[in-house]
């Protein structure tokens, strides 16, 4: 079996490897793999510990690109969310409704199918507030007037 066909196999053995146990470190080193397959077909004269060199410098190069270009530009993705895990964080510039009204500066609003701490000015329940900023499970709010009356206060100062 020709030498390059070993290394085309260890390949594919890493990329089904790194299909079982994913974190990308495996497809590298089978990319390595590859490529070195490529140099034993061009240059078949060889031997294995050369092999084994370009392999091992072929596999770092290939974990080096990967680390050093492309991850940075796959953690900048559109698809990513910084608030993932901080869903309260995730709430902020939402409008909501109070669900009990604010009183001495805390009340509940209600998020979905839950309900959540607010803190803010004191605000009769059912009022609509938009959220500001979130504090673990407590969020704060302001309240949000509509455009119907911030128009009327408008005319009235005017």
């Amino acid at each position: 079996m020709p030498g390059h066909f070993v290394w085309w196999s260890l390949a594919l053995v890493l990329a089904a490897a790194e299909v079982l146990a994913p974190g990308y470190f495996l497809l590298w080193i089978g990319i390595g793999a590859a490529a070195t397959g490529f140099v034993v077909m061009l240059l078949p004269q060889l031997g294995v510990l050369a092999q084994a060199v370009a392999f091992t410098v072929l596999a770092f190069l290939s974990c080096v690109a990967y680390w050093r270009w492309l991850r940075p530009r796959l953690q900048r993705s559109e698809y990513s969310d910084t608030t993932l895990n901080r869903r309260g964080a995730s709430l902020i510039g939402r409008r909501l409704v109070l669900s009990e009204a604010i009183h001495e500066g805390r009340g509940r609003v209600r998020v979905g199918d839950g309900v959540w701490l607010a803190t803010g000015p004191d605000l009769p329940a059912g009022s609509e507030v938009e959220v500001i900023a979130a504090e673990g499970i407590l969020l704060k709010v302001r309240a949000v007037q509509d455009a119907a009356s911030t128009t009327a206060e408008a005319a009235n100062r005017g």
